[in-house]
């Protein structure tokens, strides 16, 4: 192997990618659907039908995923201008459009867009979700390209400079794992890509399985080929079906270029990749709980050490990343790490992306550069409140974290805690809420949620979660006393410190939060 026959390799398969793409929209328009879980319960399916059956030979039916302006869906693309919210009634005019040339991209001044940097989303709501020619055409898999034409070490060494964390909550340095893994002389060696995404008010993961399933497939890929693993996992939420398909599409579309399989691109690499469905459940998503769904053990957690790295599937090594964590790779490897690492901080650089939903004029999911605050998610994404709505507090990073009010707006987004409450960025959920929703009944949702996914294992987080809820019950009632308020924080405490898992070591931090910035609210509500 060397580095020119990679590069022959790939050459190839970018010059027959685009004669491909240029044979099928030879002189034709595009007119894309944007076809994902959130526009499925807005009739987006009609519409692609009526599309298909009136559309003439000078046009094209793309269907691409969600762009992440969710609350306009359906969309339909023609040309540069993005049709939202369309009905079957309003195909005809669409339609009409295909003759018209327009300067301006679809998003260009879109005030959902314009504050965004896409690294990982770019390409949503616009490429062919399924179409492999569509992506290569675009500059997908030139970063798998130029990884092969490096070392495993250096590839480790590039990610490493660039900052690059994990992005599904611990922010643990991406290339460290790798590292770790590769270091260990046990084979064969496991990747596992981690979709099970099961916690409310975050989405961002099957966007990018709908949307650009080839780039978290291309990151998966270098990944596998800088630790040394051999077979690579997909593991997805068991209700996620439409990620499913897209996730197999492109598996099947990359093997049949060679970009799976034996000898990777003539680098001598072989690398395999299945998918493999959820157990459900949230606590799927903790790393050993999901290692043991996958070895047919109950969804419960291990202890650690020994590490995934150093004993996982099976007792060999395992990587185990967050697919918008692979999702960024290609851009890294393709770009440099100094250009990923100019964007965002100086401690966390790089993109997030934001599920972003509640009383808000413009939900979805939004990539912006780590360091953006919470004000600028909601007023400058968000478009602020809906008419009519005060705002009152924010749940922030999912039920592992907490609740911020709004005096806290100005805390930037980084990885890790965002206040020593409890409030943490997690997996980027950020649900803003008026003050039609009480404080109670937002800290018996969060409370009773985790002592719902509670696996059962922990003697505390078995115990303790379904107790807080009982507690907010009873201060809700009317009933509560003082010593109430106390129990419960106690309990949030014993919880977050003798858990084994992080469900159970980050379920107190919604009574904890709230706790300390709503305080003197919760106290008048209760008696000596």
């Amino acid at each position: 192997m060397s580095d020119q026959d990679v590069k022959a390799a790939f050459n190839a398969i970018f010059k027959s990618s685009n004669e491909n793409i240029s044979a099928r929209f030879s002189d034709k328009s595009r007119v894309i659907v944007q076809w994902s879980h959130c526009s499925a319960s807005a009739g987006v399916e009609s519409i692609a039908e009526q599309l298909a059956s009136q559309l003439s030979e000078s046009a094209v039916l793309v269907v691409s995923g969600c762009d992440g302006a969710c609350y306009e869906a359906p969309v339909v693309t023609v040309g540069n201008v993005r049709h939202v919210r369309v009905a079957p009634e309003d195909i005809p005019d669409i339609l009409s459009t295909l003759a018209i040339v327009h300067s301006q991209s679809a998003a260009e001044s879109h005030p959902f867009f314009s504050h965004q940097t896409r690294i990982a989303l770019d390409g949503c709501g616009t490429l062919e979700s399924t179409h492999i020619d569509d992506y290569i055409s675009n500059g997908g898999y030139s970063g798998l390209a130029a990884s092969l034409q490096r070392a495993p070490e250096q590839v480790i060494e590039e990610v490493k400079a660039s900052g690059l964390r994990g992005r599904g909550g611990a922010y643990f340095p991406a290339a460290l794992k790798w590292e770790a893994a590769r270091n260990v002389r046990n084979t064969p060696k496991y990747l596992v890509v981690n979709c099970e995404e099961g916690e409310p008010g975050i989405f961002k993961d099957r966007h990018l399985m709908e949307g650009v399933p080839h780039r978290i497939l291309e990151g998966a890929i270098i990944a596998s080929y800088a630790a040394g693993v051999t077979e690579a996992i997909i593991y997805i939420n068991a209700e996620a079906e439409l990620s499913a398909e897209r996730m197999e599409s492109a598996i099947l579309a990359a093997r049949a270029l060679g970009l799976i399989g034996k000898n990777i691109l003539e680098s001598g690499f072989d690398l395999e990749v299945e998918i493999r469905r959820g157990a459900g459940g949230y606590v799927c998503g903790e790393e050993t709980t999901l290692l043991n769904t996958l070895e047919g053990y109950r969804r419960e957690p291990r202890l650690k050490p020994p590490f995934p790295t150093e004993a996982g599937l099976n007792a060999k090594p395992t990587v185990i990343n967050n697919p918008e964590t692979l999702a960024s790779l290609p851009y890294i490897l393709k770009n440099g790490a100094s250009v990923f690492k100019a964007i965002g901080t100086e401690a966390d650089a790089g993109t997030k992306i934001i599920s972003l939903s509640g009383v808000v004029n413009r939900s979805g999911v939004a990539e912006l550069p780590m360091g953006t605050t919470l004000r600028d998610i909601v007023d400058q994404v968000g478009g602020g409140p809906k008419t009519g709505s005060s705002l009152r507090m924010l749940g922030v990073g999912g039920p592992s974290s907490g609740i911020f009010p709004v005096s806290m707006l100005d805390t930037p987004i980084k990885g890790g805690m965002l206040h020593e409450s409890g409030v943490m960025l997690g997996a980027g959920g950020v649900i803003v809420l008026d003050d039609r929703v009480s404080l109670l009944e937002v800290m018996r949702n969060l409370a009773s949620y985790n002592a719902n996914e509670s696996c059962g294992k922990c003697t505390p987080c078995r115990e303790g979660t379904p107790r807080m809820v009982d507690l907010v019950d009873k201060i809700a009632a009317g009933d509560g006393k003082s010593q109430d308020i106390e129990e419960m924080e106690y309990l949030a405490r014993v919880v977050n410190s003798a858990s084994l898992c992080g469900l159970g070591q980050a379920a107190g931090n919604p009574i904890l939060s709230a706790l300390h910035f709503f305080g003197d609210e919760l106290a008048m509500l209760t008696t000596a």
